[in-house]
């Protein structure tokens, strides 16, 4: 379980380490109805994506607890995770080890090792790495570093929420973003509690919160579809379905089908090459997945941009 709190001592920690980065207000026309909106452009972050700002809150967190051992990190992930995990660790001059699928695309597994991290690729989920790597930081000692489920990570996660807040004055009525395991989601919304609600998109070949919402806690689902690469968790983080449960988050599903055309989509309209795990958010609304009421103020987060982006043209 994070708090407020949490969000924010973790926002005073990394300070001057990750980019404020910008918002672009649009037209909502092209998406959905609304009093205004607006895109958080995240994917502009070190490394790509959000993950950076709660790879730097748990490194220095346990660098200053005295818990960043020689051996240095080891973190499994389907891309980004590890990325962040990697970048965080060189800036705080310890060693990386990063456990990807051998699903991870080549572009996500290349900027790894130009970071200087050690990539091994194991097995065909995120699971199978998440296990590797638990081993190998057992065997090493190094600091195992969870790619959404630890508590410095969904804090650190969290300050992209305070951002907005204050980017917008807090007038904000309803944040849009994609959920895998739920790190950026728990954060979000720990950080705007009693503040803004919680849309949380996923792809409906991998419904971890729609599921766990619905079963009562976190549950294994099947992982396939366009987004695997980075919404790809088997089930969501049992920090992320605390908080979710306590602040009533929203899940939304969208198809694959909307995922890709959304893509396409920000490409088209805005020249931002996302992630399909990205353009699940945007999906959202194109499709009416989520309909904001009349007044309603609207942000939706794009979390990456660690993709190919050949197919665009």
């Amino acid at each position: 379980m994070i708090a407020h709190s949490d969000v924010a001592a973790a926002a005073a920690r990394i300070a001057g380490r990750v980019r404020r980065t910008p918002l672009l207000e649009v037209d909502p026309a092209p998406l959905a109805p609304a009093a205004r909106m607006w895109l958080k452009l995240e994917l502009t972050q070190h490394t790509g994506s959000f993950k950076a700002r709660g790879a730097f809150n748990h490194v220095l967190a346990a660098r200053e607890e005295g818990r960043l051992p020689d051996a240095g990190i080891v973190a499994a992930s389907g891309g980004n995770a590890g990325l962040a995990f990697a970048y965080a660790a060189s800036r705080s001059g310890a060693p990386a080890e990063v456990f990807v699928p051998e699903t991870a695309p080549a572009v996500k597994v290349a900027l790894l090792r130009a970071l200087g991290a050690a990539v091994t690729q194991v097995g065909a989920r995120y699971a199978e790495a998440q296990d590797a790597a638990q081993k190998r930081a057992a065997e090493t000692g190094a600091l195992f570093c969870h790619a959404y489920d630890l508590p410095e990570v969904c804090a650190g996660q969290g300050t992209l929420g305070l951002e907005i807040l204050e980017q917008t004055g807090g007038e904000i009525d309803t944040v849009l973003l994609s959920v895998g395991g739920g790190g950026l989601m728990a954060g979000v919304a720990a950080a705007l509690e009693g503040r803004a609600r919680v849309v949380g998109v996923e792809p409906e070949r991998i419904p971890t919160l729609e599921r766990a919402l619905h079963e009562g806690g976190p549950v294994a689902v099947d992982v396939s579809g366009v987004a695997a690469d980075s919404l790809g968790a088997t089930r969501l983080g049992d920090i992320a379905f605390s908080v979710a449960s306590r602040t009533g988050v929203l899940p939304v599903l969208v198809s694959d089908e909307a995922i890709v055309a959304a893509r396409r989509f920000l490409w088209s309209e805005y020249r931002l090459v996302a992630e399909h795990g990205t353009a699940a958010a945007v999906a959202a609304l194109r499709v009416g997945a989520y309909r904001p009421e009349p007044g309603e103020r609207v942000m939706v987060v794009l979390c990456g941009a660690n993709t190919d982006p050949s197919d665009l043209a």
